[in-house]
C-alpha cells in the first residue's frame, strides 16, 4: 500500500488555482515563521556567551529586546500562516461542495436507487470538511515544519558541527518509524471512514423510518444492530489510538536519548577545555533539539490529517467521476407543447436483462386524459419516469409533437411536465415556498388566484401563518390528503404542457379527494394529463384507458367499452375492486 497518493494531491492542489496568490502568502509566512523560529535560539546564545557570561548588563537588555522583536514577529508570522492555511481550505472546501452537489443533482434517479442517502450525506458534508483539513492541519502544516528543520539544522551546524552530527545520526531512526507508522495509520483512517460512513447511514434511516420501527416494535432489534455497527466504528477508532500510542512513545524516547548524548558530549568538551563548544551552545542546544525533533513527531501528527482528507477526498472524487448523468444531448429548448405524446416500441429495464417495459407502443392526442391502469409490477409508473427522462430507454422511442425527447434540453423539458405522486415529498419550508420551489417567476398573487381556482385557498387560509405555514421536514405537520392538495397546486401554477397524477388519489379521506376530483377536473383541462390510478372509479370518464400487463399493454379504449369485454383485464381489475368496496 502507498503511503502517499501523489496523483490525487495533485488533483487536490488543482483547486488552489484560482488563489494562487493566497497559497503563495501562505507559504511566505511559513518561510518568516521558520526563519524567526530558528532565531530565537541563537539570539539566546550570544546572549549567555557574549554578555551573560561576561557581565555586560547593557548587551544583555538589548539582546533581550532583540529577543522581543523577534518573538513579536515570530507570532505575527504564526496568525497570517494559520488564518491564511485555514481560508484557504475553506474556500477549497466551498469550491467542492458546490461542484459535488451540482454533480448530484444530475444523476439518473437509478444512482439514487442504490446509494444509500446517509453516505451521500457523508459524502457531501463531513468528507469535505476532512479535505479542508489538509490545507488547514495537513499540507501547510508539514511545509512549515519542515523549512523549520531546514532552519534550524543551519543554525545548529552554523553554531558547532560536532553536536550537530549527533542529532543528525538519530534522525534515520524517527523518519523510518514516522514511515511505518504513516502507513499504519492510512489503513487504518481508510476503515475509520467506511465505519463513519455505515454508521451515518444507519441512522439516517432510522431516524427518517422512526414511525416504521416503533410501529413493528423494532426498537431492540434496531438497538442491537446499532450496537453492532458502533463497535465496528470504536474499533476503526481504537486502531488509530494504538498506532498512535507505539509512535509517540518511541519518538520522545529517540528525543530524550539524543539529547543526553548532546549533552554527555558537549559537557565532556567544556571540562576538557576545548574552545569548539560553549555554555551557549549546551544551553542552546536544549532547545534546538526540542525544534529538531518535535516538527518530525508533528509532521506524522499531521500526515494523519492529510491522510484522512485525501481518503475523504478519494472518495469525494469517486462520486465526481461517476459518470451516471442523463445524456444532455439535447439542443431544443423545449416550447409550450401542444400534447401529442408517441411512444414507439419502447423496451426498458432498471437491471439490463430484466425487462420492465416490453416494446410498448402508445399515442395520445393533444388534450386528451388518458389512464393507465394494471396490478402492482404492471410498469404503470416506470412510463413516467422514462417520459420525464429519469431513466434512459435502451430501445424504442418517446416524442413529444412529433419529436424525440432526447433533442430537447432537459431542464426545458421537464419544466413542461408537471407530476403529482401518490407520495408527496414536502420541504421543511413554508407552504409557499413547497409551491412555487423558490421559482422567481411565480409570485405570491400567483399562487393565491390558482389556490383559489382549484378550491385549495381556503384549506391554506386555515392554517397558522397561511401561505407562510411551515409544514416542517417531509410535510409532516400536514395529512397526507393535504400534502396532496398542495402537490396540485404546485403542479397547476407551473402551468406545464403535460399533467402526470400518479397514484394521487389513493391513501386520502374523503373530504381531501372531493377536493382533489374538483382540482383534477380544473386542472387536466384543455392539457394532455395521464392518471396513473389504483381506484378505478377515480377514471372512469377518461377520454382512453391504458391497462397494462407484466410490462405490456394488454387492452385499451373507454370505460364503457373495456367493461363489454368480459373476460378481458380491465373488467376483472374492475369486479374485484368493487367486490372489495362494497
Amino acid at each position: 500500500m502507498k503511503a502517499f497518493d501523489t496523483q490525487l494531491f495533485k488533483r487536490i492542489l488543482f483547486y488552489t488555482k484560482p488563489y494562487q496568490w493566497r497559497f503563495k502568502g501562505v507559504i511566505f509566512w511559513a518561510i518568516g515563521l521558520s526563519v524567526f523560529a530558528a532565531l530565537r535560539p541563537y539570539l539566546l546564545k550570544n546572549t549567555v556567551d557574549d554578555y551573560i557570561k561576561t557581565n555586560d548588563s547593557q548587551g544583555l537588555m538589548f539582546y533581550i529586546l532583540l529577543m522581543g522583536i523577534v518573538l513579536i514577529l515570530e507570532v505575527l508570522s504564526q496568525f497570517y500562516f494559520v488564518y491564511w492555511a485555514n481560508w484557504l481550505g475553506q474556500d477549497i472546501v466551498r469550491d467542492i461542495r458546490i461542484k459535488l452537489f451540482d454533480h448530484m443533482l444530475r444523476f439518473k434517479m437509478k444512482y439514487y436507487d442504490h446509494s444509500p442517502v446517509g453516505q451521500l450525506v457523508t459524502r457531501s458534508v463531513s468528507d469535505i470538511e476532512a479535505i479542508a483539513r489538509i490545507f488547514s492541519q495537513g499540507l501547510f502544516m508539514i511545509i512549515s515544519d519542515l523549512m523549520k528543520m531546514v532552519a534550524v539544522i543551519f543554525v545548529m551546524f552554523y553554531m558547532n558541527w560536532k553536536l550537530s552530527w549527533i542529532a543528525i545520526l538519530a534522525m534515520p531512526i524517527l523518519i523510518y518509524a514516522t514511515r511505518i507508522f504513516q502507513l499504519k495509520m492510512k489503513s487504518a483512517f481508510e476503515e475509520v471512514r467506511t465505519q463513519v460512513a455505515n454508521i451515518n447511514t444507519f441512522v439516517q434511516e432510522r431516524v427518517t423510518g422512526m414511525k416504521v420501527v416503533q410501529l413493528f416494535s423494532r426498537e431492540q432489534i434496531d438497538y442491537e444492530k446499532f450496537k453492532v455497527i458502533n463497535d465496528k466504528h470504536n474499533k476503526a477508532w481504537i486502531k488509530t489510538v494504538w498506532y498512535n500510542s507505539i509512535f509517540f512513545p518511541i519518538a520522545d524516547l529517540v528525543t530524550y536519548f539524543t539529547l543526553a548524548f548532546v549533552v554527555y558530549f558537549g559537557g565532556l568538551s567544556l571540562i576538557g577545555g576545548e574552545t569548539t563548544t560553549t555554555f551557549g551552545d549546551l544551553f542552546t542546544y536544549t532547545m534546538l533539539i526540542g525544534m529538531l525533533f518535535n516538527p518530525l513527531r508533528q509532521i506524522a501528527d499531521k500526515f494523519n490529517e492529510m491522510q484522512m482528507g485525501m481518503i475523504a477526498a478519494n472518495r469525494v472524487f469517486a462520486i465526481l467521476d461517476m459518470q451516471d448523468q442523463v445524456q444532455e444531448n439535447g439542443t431544443v429548448e423545449a416550447p409550450h407543447f401542444e400534447g401529442k405524446l408517441s411512444f414507439q416500441e419502447v423496451r426498458f429495464g432498471y437491471i439490463e436483462e430484466e425487462e420492465v417495459i416490453k416494446g410498448i407502443n402508445l399515442e395520445v392526442n393533444p388534450g386528451e386524459t388518458i389512464a393507465i391502469v394494471g396490478s402492482t409490477g404492471a410498469g404503470k409508473s416506470t412510463i413516467i419516469n422514462l417520459l420525464n427522462r429519469f431513466y434512459e430507454i435502451q430501445s424504442g422511442s418517446i416524442s413529444i409533437d412529433g419529436k424525440d425527447i432526447k433533442t430537447f434540453e432537459l431542464k426545458s423539458l421537464r419544466k413542461q411536465i408537471a407530476v403529482v405522486l401518490q407520495d408527496v415529498f414536502l420541504f421543511a419550508d413554508t407552504i409557499l415556498n413547497n409551491i412555487t420551489l423558490d421559482n422567481p417567476n411565480i409570485t405570491r398573487e400567483d399562487v393565491i388566484e390558482a389556490a383559489q381556482k382549484i378550491g385549495v385557498h381556503e384549506f391554506i387560509m386555515t392554517l397558522p401563518n397561511d401561505y407562510d405555514y411551515n409544514v416542517k421536514e417531509r410535510g409532516v405537520m400536514l395529512s397526507s390528503g393535504q400534502r396532496q392538495l398542495i402537490a396540485f397546486l404546485r403542479a397547476y401554477v407551473s402551468n406545464p404542457s403535460i399533467l402526470i397524477l400518479d397514484e394521487a388519489t389513493s391513501s386520502i379521506d374523503t373530504y381531501s379527494e372531493e377536493l382533489i376530483q374538483r382540482a383534477t377536473e380544473k386542472i387536466t383541462k384543455g392539457r394532455t394529463s395521464i392518471v396513473i390510478a389504483h381506484r378505478l372509479a377515480t377514471i372512469v370518464n377518461a377520454d382512453k384507458i391504458i391497462v397494462m400487463d407484466k410490462g405490456k399493454i394488454v387492452e385499451q379504449g373507454k370505460h364503457a367499452e373495456l367493461l363489454l369485454n368480459e373476460k378481458g383485464f380491465y373488467k376483472n381489475l374492475y369486479d374485484s375492486q368493487f367486490v372489495t368496496e362494497h
